[in-house]
């Protein structure tokens, strides 16, 4: 999912929501991203997901639940 500017929709969809966390391009062209705040938020982000800006082809949105992290973003960013 490389190339469509999905990590950079995805951030914004992320900061009209409320949420912090990071979005990040993974070496097997994935893309992975920590969401935290108000369920019904993260869940909407999550069906955002599905979909992703214009040129997107999303074969796949896993879910899964973590642990908060040690020190957890104080806003939502691309990371690197």
């Amino acid at each position: 999912m490389q190339g469509v500017w999905y990590r950079g929709a995805t951030q914004q969809q992320a900061q009209k929501l409320g949420l912090r966390g990071w979005v990040r391009n993974e070496p097997d062209g994935s893309v992975r991203a920590l969401v935290i705040g108000p369920p019904a938020q993260v869940d909407a982000l999550a069906q955002w997901c599905w979909q992703g800006p214009p040129m997107a082809r999303v074969q796949d949105v896993i879910v899964s639940l973590a642990a908060m992290p040690t020190n957890p973003p104080t806003e939502f960013r691309v990371a690197r």
